[in-house]
């Protein structure tokens, strides 16, 4: 199976050249695509790729607008979302070829941990992982991953501001579909827990969901999500 690599950037000239390093480092012999969508309407992030071997695209600024987009124009059997700082486990492609060969599942995420070592950001990634795996909703950090006919079924992410990936799942649910989050690890980047704070980004994360399955819109939630 081939995978279409769809990862979402603005802004993110700084790290997207060592996401994509790590990308071949996880590889292995599982074929894939890379498909970047800039939400800059000039595409400072993609002119800072290289000009072959990647399909850089331009979409209206929002992650659920920019992932649709990319998984449009892909051509995998298998669509992974990966956030521009979120770097992949060892034999990710592999392992994810694995976990949907078994044809019960539709999709899935790994476990989440971050690229700080530090004690709080452990226990943040093993609290959070157990959550996910109770619920089966991971968050887009995790690096979704779906089959292509699957994401095409449920219609892509919603066109919201917030928690379309908390609301893509549901609809996964809604139609009987089951999700495997993966023991492996990604690790992304801590900037925005450690520039909000560690106990607000994690009190403010789970209100904000526990808000939105309880019938509050996205459109309402999302002034919350940015401390100001």
């Amino acid at each position: 199976m081939m995978i279409s690599v769809i990862i979402p950037v603005l802004n993110e000239h700084e790290r997207i050249l060592d996401t994509m390093q790590s990308l071949d480092s996880v590889a292995g012999s599982v074929p894939y695509e890379v498909i970047v969508v800039d939400g800059d309407p000039v595409g400072d992030t993609i002119a800072s790729l290289p000009d072959t071997g990647i399909i850089k695209l331009t979409a209206p600024k929002g992650r659920a607008r920019q992932m649709n987009a990319g998984a449009a124009r892909a051509s995998g059997d298998i669509l992974l979302f990966l956030h521009a700082d979120t770097l992949l486990p060892p034999r990710a492609l592999s392992k994810i070829v694995g976990a949907l060969s078994e044809s019960r599942f539709v999709g899935g995420a790994f476990d989440l941990g971050f690229q700080n070592s530090r004690l709080i950001f452990r226990l943040t990634g093993k609290c959070a992982s157990l959550k996910h795996r109770l619920t089966r909703i991971p968050y887009g950090d995790q690096a979704i991953f779906l089959r292509r006919s699957c994401f095409a079924e449920i219609g892509g992410y919603p066109d919201i501001p917030l928690m379309e990936d908390v609301e893509m799942m549901k609809r996964i649910k809604r139609q009987g579909g089951l999700i495997v989050i993966l023991p492996e690890a990604v690790a992304t980047s801590s900037r925005k827990w450690e520039k909000d704070g560690v106990a607000y980004t994690i009190l403010r994360n789970w209100l904000l969901q526990t808000l939105y399955l309880f019938g509050v819109p996205a459109e309402r939630l999302i002034k919350y999500y940015y401390k100001q």
